[in-house]
This record gives C-alpha cells, sequence and structure tokens, in this order.
C-alpha cells in the first residue's frame, strides 16, 4: 500500500530502526508511511529522507549558525511537555502557512487519550533560552541506531536566527554523540518548498528511499523530474491521449481520498490508495463497482482494476478531474499491461465485456 497507519501495543529501540529503515515514522503514539501528500488540494510526492551521521562533518553554514547562537542557552533532556512550550507552539502555529498539529500533546501523543499512556517513544527535548525566555524546541526520538526529528518550532521573533535549522544540528550532533548511525528527518514533497530546507542539513552523506527499487541511495543520485506522482500522471494522461485518439470515452481523475486510511475509523480497510487514475468506461453511479486504470510506479506497469464503493462521500462534489464521491476499495486486477497501445487494445477490443459486470 502506498498509505498505512499502525497502531502498535509496543515498539522497542530495535524496531523503531526498521520502522525508519523501510519508511515509516511517528504520528501520534502510532506509526504511518505515506507515498504521497496533499497540500491546499495539490497532491506531491513524499520522498522520505535520511542522514549518515558516521561520517557527518560539520559544514560551514552549521559552524556560522552555531557561533551566531552560542549567546544561548541549550538543554537537552527527556520530554516533558509543558505550559510553556504549548504556549511557544501557539504562538508558532500563527505564523504558519499550513496546518500543524492543534498542540504540543497532541503533537506527541494523539487524538487517541486512551494511548498516550503507552510511551511508545524514548523521546528527547532540546529548548533553546534566551536568558530565561523559551524560544525555541525540538523533539526527537531515539531508536538504538537510528534517531527520527519529530519536530521543530520557535518563536516568530526570533526568525532571523535560523533556529529551525539550528535545532536540526543540535539533534544530529547528539544522536551522533550517543551512537545513532543515521537520523531521518522525515520527508521532503518535491514542488512543495516548506521541507526544502532538509536538503541542506548534510548534503554529502543525504539519502532517499527510492519507491521503485525500495533502497536507500545518495541523494546526489536524486532526479526531480522522476518523482513518483508526476511519473504515474504522465503515464495516465499518455494512455488518456491514446485513448481520444480513437474515440474511446475515458476520465483522467485525481483521488481525493488516497490518504483515507489515515483516518482512524477507516484505518485497516485497505482502502484504494492510488492518488490517481483513470475511469476507462461509462458507468451509472447506481453501479456498486467502478472499473479504471492505475499506473503503479513500483513495477513501472498499468492495471485495469475494478474498485467497489465502500462509503458514500459527505463533501460536495470536487471541481473536474478530481473523484470524492465515494470511498473506493480496490476488488480485482483484471488485466496488467507495461505500455500504452497494449492498454488501448484491451480497453478498445474488450469494452465492458472484459469485466464480466
Amino acid at each position: 500500500m502506498f498509505v498505512e497507519l499502525h497502531y502498535p501495543e509496543s515498539l522497542t529501540a530495535q524496531e523503531l530502526d526498521i520502522c525508519l529503515a523501510n519508511g515509516w515514522f511517528r504520528m501520534g503514539q502510532s506509526i504511518f508511511t505515506t507515498n504521497f501528500l496533499r497540500f491546499q488540494d495539490i497532491i506531491y510526492s513524499s520522498i522520505w529522507l535520511r542522514i549518515g551521521l558516521l561520517n557527518l562533518q560539520e559544514s560551514n553554514f552549521q559552524k556560522k549558525i552555531s557561533k551566531q547562537n552560542a549567546k544561548f542557552k541549550v538543554i537537552i533532556q527527556p520530554a516533558k511537555p509543558s505550559v510553556e512550550h504549548e504556549m511557544l507552539f501557539s504562538k508558532y502555529r500563527e505564523k504558519m502557512t499550513f496546518e500543524p498539529a492543534p498542540t504540543v500533546y497532541n503533537l506527541l501523543y494523539g487524538q487517541k487519550e486512551e494511548r498516550a499512556s503507552l510511551q511508545l517513544f524514548n523521546t528527547f527535548e532540546i529548548n533553546i533560552y534566551d536568558q530565561n525566555r523559551l524560544i525555541a524546541v525540538g523533539f526527537f526520538d531515539l531508536g538504538k541506531d537510528s534517531a527520527a526529528g519529530i519536530s521543530c518550532f520557535y518563536d516568530p521573533e526570533y526568525k532571523k536566527y535560523s533556529l529551525g535549522k539550528y535545532l536540526m544540528y543540535l539533534k544530529m550532533d547528539f544522536c551522533k554523540k550517543s551512537g545513532c548511525k543515521f537520523f531521518y528527518p522525515g520527508y521532503f514533497a518535491p514542488g512543495y518548498r516548506l521541507f526544502d530546507y532538509k536538503l541542506d542539513l548534510a548534503k554529502p552523506t543525504l539519502e532517499y528511499l527510492d519507491l521503485v527499487t525500495d533502497e536507500w541511495r545518495p541523494f546526489e543520485e536524486y532526479d526531480s523530474t522522476k518523482a513518483p506522482f508526476d511519473v504515474m500522471c504522465l503515464k495516465l494522461r499518455e494512455l488518456a491521449k491514446s485513448l481520444d485518439k480513437r474515440n474511446v470515452k475515458n476520465q483522467f481523475k485525481y483521488y481525493d481520498f488516497f490518504d483515507a486510511d489515515m483516518i482512524s475509523n477507516l484505518n485497516g480497510l485497505g482502502l484504494f490508495d492510488f492518488p490517481a487514475c483513470i475511469f476507462c468506461f461509462e458507468f451509472k453511479e447506481s453501479e456498486t463497482l467502478i472499473p479504471m486504470v492505475v499506473f503503479d510506479v513500483r513495477d513501472n506497469q498499468f492495471h485495469l482494476i475494478v474498485c467497489s464503493k465502500v462509503y458514500k462521500s459527505i463533501f460536495e462534489e470536487s471541481p473536474v478531474e478530481h473523484y470524492n464521491t465515494y470511498l473506493l476499495q480496490l476488488t480485482r486486477y483484471l488485466y496488467t499491461g507495461e505500455s500504452v497501445d497494449e492498454m488501448t487494445d484491451v480497453i478498445e477490443m474488450y469494452g465492458r465485456e472484459l469485466m464480466n459486470i
């Protein structure tokens, strides 16, 4: 699946290492993975990152920012979320261009009150003070050989000090001294600049998780033209154009509920999680099954599939090229093809007879 959320009852330090190495990350007292994101109704690929700590060297920028902030007091300790943290986080949230967690408590423990006592993660906090004034906070989790940077926030009045990046450097330095081999800063989203700062933290040892090969590769090999979502859409639009030439009715659609598995009361249903598809046959809204084509970047192939309608949406109908009428569940695969021409032939020749519905 492209999007998953799990609620483990326990998680050892070694298990956290394995989760991080496989592109899973913390959310509250749960772990999740996703390969696609949506910000302001635009879908992006999420590319997971990690930084090798064994050969990490202090960069010139890190030296500069450390010298600039040497006057501030830094305290690193096991996480103890406080009212002071909440007040600073509330001030930080007001300046955000996206919607972060509502509170520090929610950030660390999630919305499920019954899970707050689990304490799945070995979480530390970094507090930065200007004399007695708390001006920045960072949280991170320690595994056995790895660490994950969870969050950083700071007083907007101190923006010129680059406290967000300073916190990241402090985290990496602490984790390296604690014996960690890798530091996981989360993901970045090609085309969405908010997370691009992560790409400059440690370029020589920065790696990304390749969705196609499922391997960590040096970031210098990353090809921005091959972001999974962009490739998926490009292939589907090529198929749509081919179908148009043969006067075969089709509709390219972004699927608005690709990340529905992240919703707690829908979690575990195995819902359809492709963010884009082509509706390739006519069907009535009264029918329970929907035929469509997806392109899977993991096997570089088109798949003719059938999805069943699970829940009727309560939202208003989406704009053109979006589908949000029903939450869908993949029912079965009907045909797999490598090329646009092959899939066009199949759809044109067999039409609804192939569907056997």
